[in-house]
């Protein structure tokens, strides 16, 4: 049989646009001989919906797209994702569904079983699990119709779920399996996904037809990435990352491909640079400032900004004081002419004298402390800010996941914006990103990767002075946050107890400046945001 994997980025709410992509897609398929085109999870309406999925309204906008939608399948079937009402009063109002529709109405609706609560994941907040299984039969044809996670517990092997939707499928002997999937990125997620569709493949003996979303909601950023596997598991074809896509293939003719996937490290760029570009594409605007400060971080901020809008839309604010070095105003210039992107520079000094002029009643004579070192930093995230409100810009944040994790950032300071770019990237990965981009010219000028890392907030500062060598913190933060190794683990991994003490007591305490950044951009398996929810008093020290 063809199938057509339809990859979409699909935006959240966006009714008319997603039903226009979704009915282009049933005509380039049908144009090309499909038989069957396949969308990705909830592609109707968008995933994740959240809250508008408790909008009644909002339901109804699904329902009649998906009729709109239906009127389009007359010679060619087509399953889309979007919620379906639960007629019975017991449990969750709505269903995450798969509609399989063809002869212009729904033929079937098949019920997402196994509901993901954790991480990013909260979906039984919002909806009913399914119980009831059956196959579609389509031209002679039984298809295991699934959603996202109900592949994830192949064979009950995964302790989260007692039930495996697929061996309940099992008796009535399917030809193939049809995936609709949402999954985030995490620069490990491909890997997984890879190894699960395989492992039902396998297990079945059938193969596989899964598609992704593609595109960024927010925080999250969909990969794409969709999978066609053979009975044995062997990947058949591989849709591009981060990018739309359209592809057929025939269940008869399945041939081992040679799958090459991009490395880590380039993924990680991509995700960064899509995230940006949808993040002001689907809330309407199209210019970013940023402040360059001669540092890695800006740097790296200001060139995924460039790649993800073009080089006239991303102003660079160079905001130098007294404690500014002259090669740090030297680094940021030679990077916005080897970007060709516009620069101001507004000198900070005035407006930090002025403050502690007015406040030289009350700080008296009082040694120069981090009272005078957040005054600079909250100076430009307010002339950040002002420039941002005059003229429409999003103001992007350039503090880093290492930074962030420990609290070593100016709240209402150099923790403004509307975006976190790198919330979500520890600084050795920010260097590892630099070498990247650098890797057939010099992009980023070399002095900004080779300078020991600085705010320049007072004379000779070094990051070094307030925190572990980042090599060492990267690695506790590591653990901690994405392996979830507590302190006495992570002693008897062999990290030096005091060590240990002190960097989990930094993140611990400084919970309360992450509440109230800006959203962070994923690309881990745990981010900050919401996917950690840590409590903001809570002491966890061993």
């Amino acid at each position: 049989m063809k199938i057509a994997l339809a990859q979409l980025n699909i935006h959240v709410g966006n009714f008319e646009q997603n039903k226009a992509k979704i009915i282009a897609a049933i005509g380039q398929a049908e144009a090309q001989g499909a038989e069957i085109v396949l969308f990705s999870e909830l592609s109707v309406c968008g995933y994740p919906s959240r809250d508008f999925l408790e909008f009644d309204h909002y339901i109804q906008l699904c329902e009649s797209s998906v009729l709109e939608i239906a009127a389009h399948t007359k010679n060619i079937a087509a399953v889309v994702g979007a919620p379906a009402r639960n007629p019975v009063k017991e449990g969750k109002d709505l269903y995450n569904a798969a509609y399989f529709l063809y002869d212009g109405k729904i033929q079937q609706v098949i019920h997402k079983t196994l509901l993901p609560t954790y991480d990013v994941f909260d979906e039984y907040r919002y909806f009913e699990p399914n119980k009831e299984f059956k196959t579609v039969q389509f031209k002679e044809q039984k298809i295991a119709v699934t959603v996202c996670e109900d592949i994830w517990n192949v064979g009950n092997d995964n302790p989260l779920y007692t039930v495996c939707p697929l061996d309940e499928l099992r008796s009535e002997q399917p030809d193939f399996i049809l995936n609709l999937s949402a999954s985030p990125f995490s620069y490990k997620q491909h890997e997984e996904r890879t190894k699960v569709i395989q492992a039902n493949c396998q297990r079945y003996g059938i193969p596989m037809v899964y598609v992704n979303q593609v595109g960024a909601q927010t925080e999250l950023v969909f990969d794409g990435g969709s999978i066609v596997a053979d009975a044995q598991g062997n990947v058949v074809k591989r849709l591009s990352f981060f990018e739309e896509a359209l592809e057929i293939i025939d269940t008869k003719d399945l041939v081992k491909a040679n799958d090459v996937v991009p490395s880590e490290i380039e993924r990680i760029h991509d995700a960064l640079v899509l995230g940006i570009k949808d993040y002001f594409a689907k809330l309407g605007f199209s210019k970013a400032v940023l402040g360059l400060s001669g540092g890695v971080d800006s740097a790296l901020v200001l060139y995924l900004a460039v790649q993800a809008l073009g080089k006239g839309n991303v102003l660079s604010v160079l905001l130098p004081s007294h404690f500014s070095s002259s090669h740090s105003v030297e680094d940021s210039l030679a990077l916005v002419k080897n970007l060709g992107s516009p620069h101001e520079v507004i000198e900070i000094e005035d407006c930090f004298q002025q403050y502690l002029t007015t406040l030289k009643p009350q700080f008296k004579d009082l040694p120069f402390g981090i009272a005078e070192e957040n005054i600079q930093a909250r100076v430009r995230g307010t002339l950040l800010m002002a420039m941002s409100n005059k003229f429409g810009y999003i103001l992007l944040n350039t503090t880093n996941k290492s930074e962030a994790a420990v609290g070593y950032g100016t709240l209402y300071g150099d923790m403004c914006g509307g975006l976190a770019v790198l919330g979500d990237v520890y600084k050795t990965q920010i260097y590892d990103l630099c070498k990247f981009i650098n890797r057939n010219t010099e992009i980023i000028p070399e002095h900004i990767l080779t300078k020991a890392p600085s705010a320049e907030l007072r004379p000779n500062q070094k990051d070094s002075d307030s925190l572990p060598d980042y090599d060492i913190l990267d690695k506790v933060l590591f653990q901690y946050i994405e392996q979830r190794k507590g302190p006495v683990e992570l002693v008897a991994m062999g990290f030096d107890e005091a060590l240990v003490k002190r960097v989990l007591r930094m993140v611990n305490m400084n919970e309360w400046k992450r509440f109230q950044a800006a959203p962070i951009l994923r690309v881990s398996p745990k981010a900050f945001g919401m996917g950690r929810r840590m409590p903001i008093e809570g002491r966890y020290l061993g």
